[in-house]
């Protein structure tokens, strides 16, 4: 399948052979989730990834998924609490308690509550309770809301401020830690959670090269206000997640779909991955088979052209996790074949002077006109490879390179084939060539179409210049 499965791992996974049966269902890419465990925990899942790695010859990439500053509330007087619309409660810091004379909730983060006026939106409870600021006590310290939906509140649940640009940053020290131990493991990615702009990728990416090693980072965009800076973010990560359960909560549940598109649309545009997430397959944590939203939902995320879609919960503690890969790999095997025939042909670069993009358009034009088996490419950094995904051709793209990391990163674009090149011989074309003439993948009497960068006296950066028809 040409969309990349993304796979969290947890008890009901961790068994090797399961993790074999999701690598050969299409699961390039497995998810250990920092929010419920730590490094020592995940070193023996890793070393299970590499065996299935020997095992079945795929190349595959464990990311490590930070927690974020997940904001919670503190404990609640008489918790579990029923909650009817209209009812008036206080929310403030735990020094405030005294000064309310109804229900109280505390928060611990005064950062939180600065610049909360009348009028502004509170989420609690995942968004299944809502308030509405009526009333400021004492600025940045005790406010009263009252209730517009209700519900069971309880103590510790989280709390968002959908609009509100957060004074907290995206790495906690606990994320600092949770990154250099899962380095020290092995893992091939990361991502940030509740990022807010680009200078929290610039954070965790300094924090990395601290550690000296580059891995590709994907930004969970799960914040309105990230949305809003989605071009600079972009700019500065390697992936994007597009988180939808905290970013439901930031903004309208009818609106969501829209921003799902426009997302990944940006991400295709700039040439960086997208991963869709969050409640894909979630009815199969307890059934066999997903309801027919569910499955409409996974097939119009690779008809939007995502990237990868994530598996959460189904696989970390559902009850069917192969199934749930299974079922994927089976939307994907209808859903593919329409949406290439609904494009009809690589995607046109827009009117701009971008040589790279057209070079890889007219590489998958040619692939088209020649029927092509496969494109191939050779690249140091991987933005050939990239190039390439985002025209959508019809073809699989191999794409060689001699760095084992940018073949681990490659795995979260679409149609991309991870390939390791050897060092010799020295020409990238050749290699390439060597590789389709020694590879049982390519029949004789097959052609690929072959793109490369080969540096030349009068070049400055190396970039992709060459175009190939070849013929086994």
């Amino acid at each position: 399948m040409r969309t990349k499965i993304v796979a969290t791992l947890g008890p009901a996974s961790m068994d090797q052979n399961i993790m074999k049966e999701m690598a050969l269902l299409g699961v390039r890419v497995f998810r250990l989730n920092f929010s419920h465990s730590d490094a020592a925990h995940f070193a023996p899942v890793v070393r299970k990834i590499r065996e299935v790695e020997k095992e079945t010859g795929l190349c595959l990439t464990i990311m490590g998924d930070l927690c974020g500053p997940k904001i919670r509330i503190g404990e609640v007087a008489g918790s579990p609490r029923q909650i009817s619309k209209g009812d008036q409660v206080f929310l403030g810091t735990p020094d405030m308690a005294s000064r309310s004379d109804g229900l109280f909730i505390s928060l611990d983060v005064p950062e939180l509550l600065e610049g909360l006026a009348e009028g502004m939106p509170v989420s609690l409870s995942d968004g299944m309770l809502q308030f509405r600021v009526t009333r400021v006590v004492e600025a940045d310290r005790l406010v009263v809301m009252e209730a517009q939906t209700g519900g069971i509140l309880t103590s510790n649940k989280g709390i968002a401020f959908p609009g509100k640009t957060l004074r907290v940053a995206a790495m906690t020290e606990k994320d600092r830690r949770d990154l250099h131990q899962g380095l020290d493991i092995g893992i091939d990615a990361v991502a940030l959670s509740f990022v807010q702009s680009r200078e929290d990728i610039d954070d965790l990416k300094a924090e990395i090269s601290r550690h000296g090693t580059w891995i590709p980072v994907v930004a969970k965009v799960e914040r309105k206000n990230a949305v809003d800076k989605l071009d600079s973010i972009l700019d500065a990560a390697d992936a994007i997640m597009v988180a939808r359960g905290d970013l439901g909560l930031e903004c309208s549940p009818a609106e969501l779909p829209v921003l799902q598109k426009k997302i990944l649309r940006a991400c295709r545009h700039a040439q960086k991955p997208a991963i869709v997430a969050t409640q894909m397959l979630l009815s199969m944590v307890k059934n066999p088979l997903p309801t027919r939203a569910e499955s409409t939902d996974v097939a119009n995320a690779m008809l939007d052209g995502a990237d990868c879609v994530m598996l959460s919960e189904e696989t970390a503690i559902g009850s069917y996790p192969l199934e749930a890969v299974r079922f994927m790999n089976e939307i994907a095997q209808y859903a593919e074949p329409y949406y290439l025939d609904r494009i009809g042909g690589p995607y046109v670069p827009k009117a701009e002077k971008n040589p790279p993009k057209f070079l890889a358009y007219s590489a998958c034009l040619m692939a088209e006109n020649a029927d092509s088996t496969a494109l191939v490419c050779h690249s140091t950094t991987g933005a050939t490879a990239r190039y390439l995904s985002s025209r959508r051709p019809a073809q699989p793209i191999y794409a060689m390179t001699t760095d084992t990391r940018v073949m681990r990163w490659m795995n979260f674009f679409w149609s991309i084939i991870p390939v390791e090149s050897p060092i010799e011989p020295y020409s990238h074309q050749k290699r390439a060539e060597k590789f389709v003439q020694e590879s049982p993948l390519f029949r004789p009497g097959e052609n690929v179409v072959i793109a490369s960068g080969q540096a030349t006296p009068g070049m400055g950066t190396v970039m992709t210049n060459e175009i190939k028809v070849y013929y086994k």
